[in-house]
């Protein structure tokens, strides 16, 4: 195996100041700069408005973290062009992102639409509210959420679809690849060394997620 950080510590190319990066790149074009505002521009509402899928990003005293949150489109509420509401379900219960926003408010928001290649990017700084009014606004099958997470924009832009066009996101999954991946169940059985038997994991595992999802 490769010692990665002897390779790094003797990296003769590495790109450590912003002139050698800047030099390897040519100018921002007018399109992708004037893309960024402050605000959530109504263009931008819509791509919110149509996304079931958001990424968030933020960072805790042992650095950056990325989680997935999902519902049906619209579920992060635009509460006006400097706001979002973002509700917390029910999960695995590590509070990974909450801990963090307690550490640090930054925050970033990365919106996917199936079907859509470009993405949305949100910055902003946040807060952890349970503010009943709030929470009952966020509720889903008449279950409010744990908390909700409030995001003053900073800095909203759509990312250009090259990402999602070079990965083939949206097209039809290579159904030879999903089967050759372990499932959940066989992951955590050999992350547990066996403390959890894969088989019982797996055939349990959609009813107890669907039967949990708020």
């Amino acid at each position: 195996m490769t010692d990665t950080n002897t390779t790094v510590q003797h990296d003769r190319h590495e790109i450590s100041t912003l002139a050698a990066l800047e030099a390897i790149y040519p100018p921002v074009g007018t399109a992708a700069r004037r893309k960024e505002i402050d605000y959530l521009h109504p263009v931008y509402q819509a791509m919110i408005a149509a996304s079931p899928f958001v990424v968030l990003a933020t960072n805790g005293p042992e650095g950056p973290d990325c989680s997935p949150r999902g519902d049906p489109g619209g579920f992060v509420q635009i509460r006006d062009t400097q706001t979002l509401w973002l509700p917390d379900r029910p999960g695995n219960n590590r509070i990974d992102s909450l801990r963090n926003l307690l550490h640090d408010p930054n925050i970033a928001l990365l919106f996917l639409i199936p079907g859509r290649n470009e993405t949305l990017r949100v910055n902003g700084v946040a807060r952890i509210t349970r503010d009943p009014q709030i929470l009952s606004a966020c509720a889903m099958d008449g279950k409010d959420p744990r908390c909700v997470i409030v995001v003053s924009v900073r800095t909203v832009f759509f990312q250009c679809g090259r990402a999602a066009l070079r990965a083939g996101l949206w097209t039809e999954p290579n159904q030879d690849v999903l089967t050759a991946m372990p499932s959940t169940g066989r992951m955590l059985e050999e992350l547990t060394q066996s403390e959890i038997r894969g088989q019982d994991y797996d055939r349990d595992l959609d009813a107890r997620q669907r039967n949990s999802l708020y």
